[in-house]
């Protein structure tokens, strides 16, 4: 009787097919699996899991006990950029590998951040509102042109990167705030490094595209919009969590900020988006749809079949996180 092939799992769907990944994959003699449960049966894709080389999660939580239960497992690839839902100590310690999938929506994260500036700066919702009985009036006062004006960009990696390129010729200036970035990207890019605070102190626009993590959540807190200076509009494509929404919410009703533009929210799920932050009249808010475009969908499930094929080879790639 012929063995089983390898298995590899997708444990989180949402995509409308998955031949790219099976066509990969099957070429390697590995075998594509799809969890057809409910999202929140952690025990049922425990069950699916537990014999499976490779994982493919979105928000699937795998911490050390998950992987306790997961002997065979080598590598997991996280669809997307963020990965705060899978433990990378817990999975060092198991052997095994974990990477996420950049550079797939470069440029439509970025065409969502620039909408977001230019819907907020200019009033399009609230002037669309109000079009009938405020024709020929704005919105609010305080509309100004981006030529005139300083961006501000926290986290200069791939799509921060993306931004800058073409905020660059928008801009009057552009700032941005990135440890781990060299010096060389700053001046390739032709923007000026800083620091954080003198970041929000500058900018009249901020925009955030820093990963998640015990450094950066809750990095716009009270003490944050306490320093910003410009009252900027803030954009944010990246992770919710970054934003403290209580602090949010209470920069916009002390006036520290005239609006913000969401593409994240606290919670992934709809259902649980805090009412005051979809409702609130000087927040413009997306359905955590910035990645998509046309292209870049079909290049997230391209290049995490490639990162997968490539950590079970054992060769090294850009996305790896361990």
């Amino acid at each position: 009787m012929k063995p089983r092939p390898p298995k590899i799992v997708v444990l989180d769907r949402g995509y409308k097919h998955y031949r790219l990944e099976n066509e990969a994959l099957s070429g390697y003699g590995y075998e594509l699996i799809l969890y057809s449960g409910e999202r929140a049966d952690h025990q049922e894709k425990l069950r699916l899991a537990s014999d499976a080389v490779g994982l493919f999660v979105r928000w699937t939580r795998v911490d050390e006990s998950f992987l306790s239960k997961c002997p065979q497992l080598k590598v997991i690839i996280r669809y997307g950029a963020g990965y705060e839902n899978i433990y990378l100590e817990a999975a060092s310690r198991a052997g095994v590998k974990v990477a996420n999938v950049g550079g797939y929506g470069n440029h439509s994260v970025s065409d969502h951040a620039l909408s977001l500036i230019y819907t907020s700066i200019r009033g399009l919702f609230p002037g669309t509102a109000g079009l009938r009985e405020n024709f020929g009036k704005a919105p609010f006062p305080r509309i100004f042109e981006l030529h005139r004006k300083t961006l501000g960009i926290i986290g200069l990696g791939r799509i921060g990167g993306t931004l800058a390129g073409k905020a660059v010729g928008l801009f009057q200036k552009v700032l941005a705030s990135d440890p781990y970035i060299p010096d060389s990207r700053f001046t390739d890019l032709g923007v000026e490094k800083t620091t954080l605070d003198n970041l929000l102190r500058q900018s009249h626009v901020i925009s955030i595209h820093c990963n998640l993590t015990s450094e950066t959540r809750n990095l716009l807190d009270r003490r944050a919009f306490g320093i910003m200076d410009q009252k900027p509009y803030v954009v944010n494509t990246a992770r919710g969590p970054v934003i403290e929404s209580e602090a949010l919410l209470e920069a916009l009703e002390k006036d520290l900020i005239p609006g913000a533009g969401l593409d994240v929210f606290d919670s992934e799920l709809p259902g649980e988006i805090d009412d005051r932050i979809l409702g609130h009249e000087r927040i413009i808010a997306t359905g955590h749809y910035a990645w998509y475009s046309e292209n870049s969908l079909e290049e997230l499930q391209k290049k995490a079949a490639e990162n997968m094929i490539a950590l079970l080879q054992n060769r090294s790639i850009e996305d790896n996180l361990n």
